[in-house]
C-alpha cells in the first residue's frame, strides 16, 4: 500500500484490489481522509468487500442482459404486483433490449447506460418513460449483484436527461391549464346534455363532483352506492389490457389512500337512481339472448353486462370537448382536477381534499390548492370592497388627502 500526505490534515492511500471478475484486470483502490491510518483502513475495507463478492468469472462470461431480466421479470411477477405495473415493467424491457438485449450483464458499464438515456432523450421519449425505464433496470442490476452476477450496480449514477422549457412554454403552461374554470365547467356539463351519447350525462357530472379516478368509476358497482347515508365507496379500479372487455380485471385502487368513502349530493345520487331504472329495464330484456351475458352488477356496463374501459370514456370526453368553445382538450382527469378546485374555493382544508380524492402525496393537486388559494386571496380585496364599499365611502371623505 502507497500512502502520500496532501496536506496538514489530508492523506491519500493506493492499492492493487482483487481482479475484475470479467475483465481479469486489476483494480486499484484509493481513499483519502484526514489521517494515514483512517485512509489505510478505507482502503483495506474497500478491498475485503471486493474480494468478498463470490462472483463466478467464468460462469457470467456469457449472462447475457436478457437472460438476467427474464429470470428477474419471472420472480417480480410473483410478488403481487398488479397487471398493470408488469405491463410497465415489459414495455421498460423492450426499450432496454433495443441497446443491451445480448450485452454479457457483467460487462455493462455505467457509461453504457447513461448514453442509452441521452439517445432516448433525442428520440422525445417522455420523461416519465425514461424514469420507468430506469426504475426496471435498476431491479435488474439489483437482482444481479444479490445474485453474484456482478459486483455493482451501474444504473444508481445515471442521470435523466431534463427538458429545458423554452420561455415561451414557460409563460405558456399555467395551472390553470389544469381544470376547468367555473364557465367552462357549465359548458361542458351542458353539452353532455345537448351533445352527448349514451352514459356521458352519468359519467361526467359523477367524475366533477366526486373527484373519483376514470378506472374507478368504471369498476363502480351498485353494492357501493348507499342512498340512506348519501355515500360512494371506493375500494378498486379497473384494469383491462388492450381494452379488451372479455379480458378485464377488477384490482385494489392506486394506494392504500384511494380505499375511501366519500360523502355526494342528492342531485348525483338521483341521477344514478334514474339510471338504475332504465339499466335494469335494458338489462331484464337483453340478458336472455345474448349467450354470454356478465352479470357483474357494474353501475355501468354494455348491453352485455361487461364493464367500460378507461380508454373508452376518455375518447367520449375528448368528443365531446371538441363540441365546445373550450381550448383545453383533456382527458377525464381534468374534472378530477376541476373538483379540487371545487373544493378549495368551498374552503375545505387540503387533508380533507387529499382525502376525498384518495391522495397521500401529490404535486399536481397541491398545485391547485396553492394556486386557488392565492388566486382567493387576490380576490379578497376586490370582495371586501363590493360588500363594504359603501361603509369606505362614508368613513373617508372625498378630498382629505393626507400630504406624505
Amino acid at each position: 500500500m502507497k500512502c502520500v500526505e496532501l496536506s496538514k490534515d489530508k492523506w491519500e492511500c493506493v492499492a492493487d484490489g482483487p481482479r475484475d471478475p470479467v475483465t481479469n484486470k486489476r483494480n486499484q483502490v484509493r481513499r483519502r481522509a484526514r489521517t494515514k491510518g483512517i485512509a489505510t483502513k478505507k482502503v483495506r475495507d474497500e478491498i475485503d468487500r471486493q474480494e468478498d463478492h463470490g462472483v463466478d468469472s467464468k460462469k457470467n462470461k456469457n449472462l447475457t442482459f436478457e437472460k438476467v431480466a427474464k429470470e428477474w421479470f419471472e420472480v417480480y411477477s410473483l410478488t403481487g404486483v398488479k397487471d398493470s405495473t408488469l405491463r410497465s415493467r415489459r414495455s421498460s424491457l423492450k426499450t432496454l433490449y433495443e441497446y443491451v438485449k445480448q450485452l454479457p450483464i457483467a460487462k455493462i458499464d455505467t457509461r453504457t447506460l447513461q448514453s442509452i438515456f441521452v439517445d432516448l432523450n433525442k428520440k422525445k421519449l417522455s420523461k416519465s418513460l425514461m424514469e420507468n425505464a430506469k426504475v426496471t433496470a435498476n431491479f435488474i442490476f439489483r437482482y444481479a449483484v444479490e445474485h453474484k452476477m456482478r459486483i455493482d450496480n451501474p444504473i444508481t449514477h445515471v442521470v435523466i436527461p431534463k427538458k429545458v422549457l423554452t420561455v415561451e412554454e414557460i409563460e405558456n403552461t399555467t395551472v390553470e391549464e389544469k381544470y376547468f374554470e367555473r364557465y367552462e365547467l357549465d359548458e361542458f356539463l351542458r353539452a353532455t346534455i345537448t351533445d352527448g351519447l349514451q352514459f356521458d350525462k352519468e359519467w361526467f357530472y359523477l367524475l366533477a363532483f366526486t373527484g373519483m379516478r376514470v378506472g374507478e368509476l368504471c369498476a363502480l358497482k351498485w353494492t357501493d352506492i348507499f342512498y340512506d347515508s348519501n355515500e360512494l365507496r371506493i375500494t378498486k379500479t379497473m384494469d383491462m389490457p388492450d381494452h379488451n372487455m372479455r379480458k378485464f380485471k377488477i384490482t385494489p385502487p392506486k394506494t392504500k389512500a384511494s380505499i375511501r368513502t366519500i360523502d355526494i349530493d342528492e342531485e348525483i345520487l338521483n341521477m344514478l337512481k334514474r339510471h338504475k331504472v332504465i339499466q335494469n329495464k335494458i338489462r331484464l330484456s337483453t340478458r336472455k339472448d345474448i349467450e354470454d351475458f356478465h352479470d357483474g352488477n357494474f353501475v355501468f356496463c354494455r348491453q352485455n353486462g361487461y364493464p367500460y374501459s378507461s380508454r373508452f370514456i376518455y375518447d367520449r370526453i375528448i368528443r365531446l370537448i371538441k363540441k365546445t368553445s373550450i381550448t383545453k382538450i383533456e382527458g377525464p382527469h381534468i374534472l378530477r382536477h376541476t373538483h379540487i378546485t371545487m373544493l378549495t374555493e368551498a374552503q375545505v382544508d387540503l387533508k380533507t381534499i387529499m382525502d376525498r380524492v384518495g391522495h397521500e402525496d401529490s404535486k399536481t393537486t397541491m398545485d391547485i390548492y396553492t394556486h386557488v388559494t392565492e388566486k382567493m386571496k387576490e380576490d379578497a380585496t376586490a370582495k371586501i370592497k363590493n360588500r363594504y364599499g359603501d361603509i369606505l365611502k362614508l368613513t373617508i371623505p372625498k378630498g382629505n388627502v393626507i400630504e406624505m
